[in-house]
């Protein structure tokens, strides 16, 4: 099963920069069908991945994935799933 992960922690307080990087790695997971994506947000106070979970819930974003998880086991990553 093939993964992408994605680690917001050098970007976290670039706006655009996480847009970008948000964007890249779900299209690439879309083209090269790819099960699933790894996004590390980190902990901190929860704002980043706050930010992370509004982007995904974007109509034309939420059409191309199947699911977001949330790890129970750390709060500061999500794991995005694709069925293609």
């Amino acid at each position: 099963m093939a993964k992408l992960k994605l680690d917001l922690h050098d970007i976290f307080n670039k706006g655009a920069a996480i847009e970008e990087e948000l964007n890249r790695i779900i299209q690439e997971a879309v083209e090269k069908k790819i099960s699933e994506v790894e996004i590390i947000p980190g902990k901190g106070s929860g704002q980043l991945k706050k930010r992370v979970l509004r982007f995904l819930e974007q109509k034309h974003i939420k059409a191309l994935y199947h699911r977001v998880e949330k790890d129970s086991k750390n709060f500061g990553r999500l794991f995005v799933h694709f069925k293609h």
